[in-house]
């Protein structure tokens, strides 16, 4: 049985981690990169400067895990294959709009558009760790479709990009770049039902198809 006091200094340890980054966030978003500190950070976010150095002792770490702690989904959802592509491209495109659509999904592509032309590695970063770990389960997902025999998908890569680009299209960059935008849960459903279907109908096998 763990002591109760190493669960208590963990549990404080993660909480300060995250008003560490959520300071991080705010300030990142109104200063830009460069202007913010890890010192104004520590500030903004009520800790200790020895605490924050000891989390991140560097700018670009604590970047790294502000996009990690953006794109994270909790338990990660279902990322295996079910063998059903309908219903794993609609748990999938469920967790994509879900993701895009969080505020500080928003905010963070806003300090890297903005910061691009002097951190680059800002935008690495951010794909690396945030964009292309999603893309990757997606496509995975795609090829194991392909591997079965229920899909026909010579190329997942592009069938990803298609089927992803059709949900954030509608309902990410819209928000990204019109401040009153919004969109409703109804809507929300349409896009990544409607995307689904658009992807099955190219590459699901039927039943009647004569195979390649």
């Amino acid at each position: 049985m763990d002591a109760p006091v190493p669960t208590y200094h963990r549990r404080m340890a993660e909480e300060k981690r995250a008003l560490i980054v959520q300071a991080a966030t705010r300030l990142f978003l109104a200063s830009g990169y460069d202007r913010t500190s890890l010192a104004r950070v520590a500030d903004e976010a009520g800790v200790s400067r020895a605490t924050l150095f000891k989390q991140f002792p560097t700018k670009a770490a604590l970047f790294e895990a502000m996009i990690t702690a953006t794109w994270d989904e909790g338990d990660g959802g279902a990322d295996v294959p079910t063998g059903d592509l309908t219903a794993d491209l609609l748990a999938l495109g469920h967790r994509y709009a879900a993701l895009l659509g969080r505020q500080e999904m928003q905010d963070l592509f806003r300090i890297v558009i903005a910061e691009l032309p002097r951190f680059p590695e800002l935008a690495r970063a951010q794909f690396s760790l945030g964009k292309l770990p999603y893309f990757e389960t997606v496509r995975r997902h795609l090829a194991a479709a392909h591997e079965a025999g229920t899909a026909r998908i010579d190329d997942p890569e592009l069938a990803t990009t298609q089927f992803l680009g059709m949900i954030s299209n509608a309902l990410f960059w819209p928000a990204l770049l019109l401040p009153d935008w919004s969109v409703d849960a109804d809507r929300v459903s349409r896009v990544v039902e409607e995307g689904v279907r658009t992807t099955t109908a190219r590459y699901a096998v039927r039943a009647a198809d004569p195979g390649p």
